[in-house]
């Protein structure tokens, strides 16, 4: 793809047309986005420092970064996630390392990061949990931007050393007040109930019957954190729920992601707890409901 029977392309700026060309040509979403961090990655550059170059009329890169990049390109012509290519994933204000056996964290994620943060910040709060915590996108995001001690529980043996190794990659101030426990987030942390002061999660919910539209998401993102079993995808949300009433001082604050046409459903089961006040939808940027909110009575 990099490469033509005319020859090789003598412009940097003429590989990153070619790339983002054959990426739309497959249907990839945001192909001039991926072609300049696929360039970037093959290329030991940072996206930035791609853009500059091809607006400077570089070169074309060396023979060995060409065929980097065309091996990056096959895979993302087969819709592998680029984050899977690339093993990282930028959230926040972090760079997380993610990549097969991971969810890869998704930018509406930032607004359940950002409404903990802020309760946190808010309440003064010295205790938050990250419950179905994947690769730590959350829990850690709190303890970055919060003084915060966070516990991150997940479930997923293989997302784990993901986010055990995302945690190793912070400041050793910030990496010490991140417990990670390995387990069911609907039944641990019982020694601490009626301690937390906020709770995020981002836990799965899509309905079994239905099937992802994107095959990044279908094929390659990690089952188990795509769905929440029962009929209705529910079923583990509602156990977050029920941990998180449990989990909870009075007065502490509740986020948790959901599906855009779960809205109503998610808070008739908080409202069924007689556990909430305050239970509110918020929308994503691009308006669809994707988070409730709750303070624990």
């Amino acid at each position: 793809m990099t490469s033509s029977q005319a020859g090789r392309p003598a412009a940097l700026a003429d590989v990153a047309r070619a790339v983002s060309g054959g990426l739309a040509d497959a249907g990839v979403p945001s192909p001039e986005h991926d072609a300049v961090a696929l360039l970037a990655h093959a290329s030991g550059l940072t996206p930035s420092q791609i853009r500059t170059a091809a607006a400077r009329g570089d070169a074309a890169p060396p023979s060995d970064v060409l065929a980097a990049l065309d091996a990056a390109l096959a895979r993302r012509l087969e819709r592998e996630p680029l984050q899977h290519i690339t093993g990282r994933a930028p959230f926040r204000t972090l760079d997380l390392e993610v990549g097969p056996g991971v969810f890869v964290p998704r930018p509406e994620t930032e607004l359940i990061a950002g409404e903990a943060i802020d309760a946190i910040r808010r309440l003064g709060a010295g205790r938050a949990a990250d419950l179905c915590a994947g690769s730590g996108a959350i829990a850690l995001s709190l303890a970055s931007e919060t003084d915060a001690h966070v516990w991150a529980v997940e479930l997923d043996r293989l997302a784990v050393p993901y986010l055990e190794r995302n945690r190793g990659a912070l400041p050793a101030d910030v990496a010490a007040r991140v417990t990670i426990v390995q387990g069911d987030a609907r039944t641990r942390l019982r020694e601490l109930d009626g301690t937390f002061d906020v709770i995020a999660a981002n836990p799965p919910y899509i309905p079994g019957d239905m099937r992802p539209k994107e095959p990044e998401v279908e094929r390659f993102d990690p089952q188990i954190a795509l769905y929440g079993l029962g009929p209705d995808g529910l079923e583990v949300p509602r156990g977050i729920v029920d941990a998180a009433a449990r989990l909870l001082r009075s007065g502490g604050f509740f986020v948790m992601e959901h599906g855009a046409p779960q809205a109503a459903q998610v808070r008739d089961i908080l409202a069924a707890t007689g556990a909430f006040a305050d239970i509110a939808s918020h929308q994503d940027l691009a308006g669809w409901d994707r988070y409730v909110t709750a303070t624990r009575l």
